[in-house]
């Protein structure tokens, strides 16, 4: 089994990136990065949709991303919701945070360097999503190249490449290939803003996204939630 390193946030898009590249045969080394997000609940999904689905190891990074801010999801700045009057797709809410696709990735290109695993899994989308930059096609194809410029590996004739299995996907392609997988989507967390006990608000484009794509696909969501959704 060829070894790859899969960025696992503890959300459902990554934990059915997971299950596709075990279904493809990859030895999958999980790894998590906790850079000072709010809704460290997050990491503990993490670490239970890496047992559950195979990973053969699960590794947390420290990136201390708080410390430079910027962000609703790092910083002293409420997360917008629809209580607030927040859109989705109304240009780059303040959940974006800078650089971080970019700093997970490189982090995951390292390990893959010291593993010899050329292949790297991510669950960026560019369908259903808030507007990040760095979830679009561009950045990953750029990504990709810069792995291939930037290593020892690369300079070496190996050839990395980075998979974005969910690109084009909409949120309720994901919950059906998750179920079709057999991901147990009771042990993720998507919400900006999960309690220690990974319940969701109900209210922050995450939710509405996962929410909305569960509802299309016909697909019961197990989510729990802090109090009745949308109350």
């Amino acid at each position: 089994m060829k070894p790859a390193v899969v960025l696992v946030s503890g959300g459902m898009d990554s934990a059915v990136v997971l299950a596709i590249a075990r279904e493809q045969g990859f030895a999958a080394h999980a790894l998590s990065v906790r850079y000072g997000q709010r809704h460290t609940s997050e990491l503990d999904a993490a670490a239970r949709v890496a047992i559950a689905l195979g990973a053969v190891a699960h590794k947390t990074v420290n990136v201390d991303l708080r410390s430079i801010g910027g962000s609703a999801l790092t910083d002293d700045i409420a997360v917008p919701t629809d209580t607030d009057g927040h859109i989705i797709g109304q240009g780059i809410p303040s959940t974006y945070v800078p650089a971080r696709n970019t700093i997970m990735l490189s982090v995951a290109l390292g390990w893959a360097e010291v593993l010899g695993a050329t292949d790297l899994f991510c669950g960026v989308n560019a369908v259903d999503y808030s507007g990040y930059p760095d979830c679009r096609p561009a950045f990953i194809a750029g990504f990709e190249a810069l792995a291939n410029l930037a290593t020892k590996a690369g300079v070496e004739g190996s050839h990395f490449r980075v998979h974005a299995p969910l690109m084009r996907m909409s949120k309720a392609e994901i919950a059906r290939e998750g179920l079709r997988l057999g991901v147990d989507f009771a042990q993720t967390v998507s919400c900006y803003q999960a309690d220690a006990d990974g319940r969701a608000c109900g209210h922050c484009d995450a939710c509405h996204l996962r929410a909305q794509g569960f509802n299309e696909a016909g697909i019961l969501d197990p989510t729990r939630y802090m109090a009745a959704r949308f109350g």
